[in-house]
C-alpha cells in the first residue's frame, strides 16, 4: 500500500497495526481480515470501501474521508470517528464491535446500525435521523443534545434517552424501550 490511489482492489490479512498511513485514496476496495489496530490513517480517503472481519480498535482516523464505508463483522473498539472529515461521512456497521466508539458532532443521516454493541458510545451533538439502531446494545452510549428524528430504535436495547435535552420527534421505540427514555426520573416501570 504504498501508492497514493488505489481502485477495485481486495486486500487481505494486512498487518497494519500501529502503522501510520498517510494521503491515501481507495476507492472502492475491499478490506478483509485486516489488522489496523492502533494505526494512524491521517488524510486517507475511503471511497465505497468494504471491511469485512478487520480490527480497527483504537485506530485514528485524523481527518480521513469515509464515504459509503460499510462495516461487516468488525471490531472498532474507541474508535473517534469525531475525528474524521465531515463531509461526506456515510458509513453502515453490521454485526460489529463498536464499544467506547465516539460520533461527537457527525451527521450522520440514514446510518445502520445492525446486530451491532455500542456500549458507552458517544452520540453527543451528532445528527442521525431516518438512522436504524437494528437488534444493537447501547448500555451507557451517551445521547446529548443528539438530533434523533424518525430514528428506529424498535429493537435497541439498554438505551438511556433523555427526551428533554434531545431531539426525538416521530422517533420509533418499542413498549420494552419505554423505560430508557425515563430513567433520569427514577421510576419503576413494572
Amino acid at each position: 500500500m504504498e501508492a497514493n490511489i488505489y481502485e477495485d482492489k481486495s486486500f487481505q490479512n494486512l498487518l497494519y497495526s500501529k502503522k501510520e498511513i498517510r494521503n491515501n485514496e481507495f476507492e472502492n476496495c475491499r478490506f478483509t481480515n485486516c489488522d489496523f489496530s492502533n494505526a494512524a490513517f491521517l488524510s486517507v480517503k475511503f471511497i465505497d470501501c468494504t471491511f469485512a472481519t478487520c480490527d480497527f480498535s483504537m485506530t485514528k482516523l485524523t481527518n480521513s474521508q469515509l464515504n459509503n464505508a460499510s462495516f461487516k463483522d468488525c471490531k472498532l473498539l474507541g474508535v473517534n470517528f469525531s475525528e474524521c472529515a465531515s463531509l461526506p461521512f456515510s458509513v453502515k456497521f453490521e454485526t460489529c464491535i463498536l464499544d467506547y466508539a465516539s460520533f461527537a458532532g457527525k451527521k450522520m443521516i440514514k446510518t445502520s446500525f445492525i446486530s451491532s454493541s455500542l456500549k458507552q458510545a458517544d452520540f453527543s451533538d451528532s445528527d442521525l435521523s431516518r438512522s436504524k439502531f437494528v437488534k444493537v446494545d447501547l448500555l451507557n452510549a451517551v445521547f446529548n443534545r443528539t438530533i434523533l428524528k424518525e430514528v428506529d430504535f424498535t429493537s435497541a436495547i439498554n438505551y438511556s434517552i433523555d427526551p428533554e435535552i434531545n431531539t426525538i420527534k416521530k422517533a420509533s421505540f418499542s413498549i420494552n424501550g419505554l423505560p430508557g427514555l425515563l430513567n433520569k426520573y427514577d421510576i419503576t416501570i413494572e
